[in-house]
């Protein structure tokens, strides 16, 4: 799994116009980037549901992980840095 190139990484945030609901989203070289909850926030499911499909996919050889599939460090909600799988989405 590569690494992303830190200065060329931007964030997006998104949400309604309430404020109820917020998707961050990594934008890299043109290329959304997100973790498996975000997925799973954007398509409206649980995230045991994207790690079925996910699995499903790279174990059919659909997509190949390495290729689609990212290590970086992420500050969580408890302000600890965790190493977390982000998936490329295009």
């Amino acid at each position: 799994m590569s690494n992303l190139i830190p200065n060329k990484n931007r964030f997006l945030l998104y949400s309604t116009p309430e404020g109820d609901v917020r998707l961050e989203v990594l934008v890299q070289d043109e290329t959304v980037w997100l973790t498996q909850q975000k997925i799973a926030d954007l398509f409206g499911v649980q995230r045991p549901a994207i790690t079925k499909h996910l699995n499903n996919v790279f174990e059919s050889g659909e997509l190949i992980e390495d290729s689609v599939c990212s290590k970086m460090e992420h500050t969580a909600k408890d302000s600890k840095i965790y190493q977390t799988k982000f998936y490329n989405l295009d």
